[in-house]
Order: structure tokens, then C-alpha cells, then sequence
């Protein structure tokens, strides 16, 4: 075999040069720059994957955001508190509410008063009238100067003007007027009152959004009623009409705002209709 000895000789040079002892400062150099180029590129492709995982996050949450449908009417009913259940139970003193037919009579048995829940108050400088309520029904409760002084009988009501009744019975929209009737406060009676003691009553259901209620009484009066938990209630005192004899109850008009102040919604002329009987 023929040997290229030139060959040979360039072989064994480029092989020398290959086991030169190690340039320090130049391989730290080519690591620095390595090292700064897979910086870059992970952060060139992490901002890649944040860019992507925003864009997937982002289309969702758009496309899933809706304005929820208010609610029609009260989420529920409240606690008692031990105040509020022991009123409850002055304003029932037969365990429940009564028939309408004969006061003296509780309306069904299953109708108990431990049931029942103080809904709204309202207040003023003469006395009080509560909304009370279950989930079927509703009474509404005068306390009286003397508890044998001509009391208003805790008629049973069921939501809706219907049995059987639920809390969204009857619920057509953000406000429902359940009751405009008229209570007896023997707090107010006196030689001068020809109403009796009585007071004009309107009372019902709000959405949670509502957060004022005013009442035109349609005889010159406007009043804000108290309005808790989606439920509302208000009195003014009862007028007698120029007959002196009957009193005056024309139809009412009752609005609902909401937390800016805007209207909601309105329920006009609403007539006057006292509680009647209930049959199951």
C-alpha cells in the first residue's frame, strides 16, 4: 500500500492543534452569549404562551358575561330575632292566623305561628304596622294600646290572592302589591278621630334591585313606605269622607326605584280591597 507521507504529516498537525490546552476567556464568553440567547428565547416563548393563555382566557370570560336577570321577588324569608318572634306571636295570640270567615277560628292548623316571620315594620309617631309572613302567606299586625282594645284580626293572606301560595306567587315583575286594606291602631283613637283609629295600608313584594318604595295616596299625600328583605309596607291615617260616615279609600298609585333613584316600576290605581275570607 502506497502512504502519502504529506498526508499524513497534515493529519497529524491537525490533530495537534485540536489538543491545544483550553482558551479560559473565550469559553466563558461563548457560554455568557449562550446563555443569554436561551434567556431570550424563553422569554420570547413565554411571553408567547402568556399572550396565548390570555387570549384563551379573555374569549370565555366575554363571551360568558351577561347581566343577570333581576330577581322577581324576595330571595326568601328572614330570621326572627327574639324581639321580632315574640311579636310575632302577640300579633297571633291562637298559635296562627285566623279564618277570615270567623276571627275566632285559627285558619289550619298547619299554619303555625312558629312560621311565620317579621318581614317589614312600618313606623311612625303613633304606632306601628308589620308585614308578617310565611312562605305560603302573609297577616298583617297592628300592636295595640290595650291587646283587648279593638284589634285588627291577623287574617290569613296567601301570596299570590291564591292557595296554594308561594313567596313568587303572583310576581309579575319588580314590584307586586299584595295588600292596600286599612288597620284599626287603638294608639291613635281619640274623641276628635272619626276614623276610628284607622289607617289606610299598603303593603307587598319587591325585587332585591328596588330599594326605595313611594306611595301616592291620592288624596295629597305622598309617602315613602319601609321596604326590607324584598318586601315593603306603609300607612297614613284614614280620612272620612264629606258624608262623615265612610271612609275615604280611593285607588293608590305605588312606585318602585332603584339605588340611583330611577324608576323601575309603578303599579297604578290600585284599588282598595279589604282581606277577605280564605277558604282551603
Amino acid at each position: 500500500m502506497n502512504v502519502d507521507e504529506k498526508t499524513i504529516a497534515a493529519e497529524l498537525q491537525r490533530l495537534a492543534d485540536a489538543s491545544r490546552p483550553v482558551n479560559e476567556q473565550a469559553m466563558v464568553a461563548r457560554a455568557v452569549a449562550g446563555a443569554r440567547r436561551r434567556r431570550l428565547t424563553w422569554s420570547l416563548a413565554a411571553s408567547a404562551v402568556a399572550v396565548a393563555a390570555g387570549a384563551l382566557i379573555a374569549v370565555p370570560l366575554t363571551l360568558g358575561t351577561t347581566t343577570a336577570t333581576p330577581a322577581s321577588g324576595p330571595a326568601g324569608l328572614p330570621a326572627n330575632t327574639s324581639a321580632q318572634l315574640q311579636s310575632v306571636r302577640d300579633c297571633m295570640p291562637l298559635g296562627g292566623p285566623v279564618d277570615g270567615m270567623d276571627t275566632r277560628k285559627r285558619y289550619p292548623a298547619d299554619a303555625d305561628v312558629k312560621d311565620f316571620r317579621e318581614l317589614v315594620v312600618y313606623r311612625d309617631d303613633v304606632g306601628s304596622t308589620a308585614l308578617v309572613g310565611s312562605e305560603t302567606g302573609f297577616v298583617l299586625c297592628t300592636p295595640q294600646k290595650d291587646k283587648e282594645a279593638f284589634p285588627s284580626s291577623p287574617v290569613f293572606t296567601p301570596w299570590g290572592s291564591a292557595l296554594p301560595g308561594d313567596l313568587d306567587a303572583g310576581v309579575s315583575g319588580p314590584l307586586t302589591v299584595d295588600a292596600y286594606t286599612t288597620e284599626t291602631d287603638s294608639n291613635a283613637m281619640s274623641d276628635d278621630d272619626q276614623s276610628g283609629g284607622r289607617y289606610r295600608v299598603v303593603a307587598g313584594r319587591v325585587a332585591r334591585e328596588v330599594t326605595r318604595v313611594e306611595i301616592d295616596w291620592a288624596d295629597g299625600r305622598r309617602t315613602d313606605a319601609a321596604v326590607a328583605g324584598g318586601f315593603f309596607i306603609g300607612r297614613v291615617p284614614a280620612r272620612v269622607n264629606a258624608d262623615g260616615k265612610h271612609l275615604d279609600t280611593p285607588a293608590v298609585t305605588v312606585t318602585a326605584y332603584d339605588q340611583t333613584g330611577e324608576v323601575i316600576d309603578r303599579r297604578a290605581e290600585v284599588p282598595y280591597a279589604p282581606l277577605g275570607p280564605v277558604s282551603r
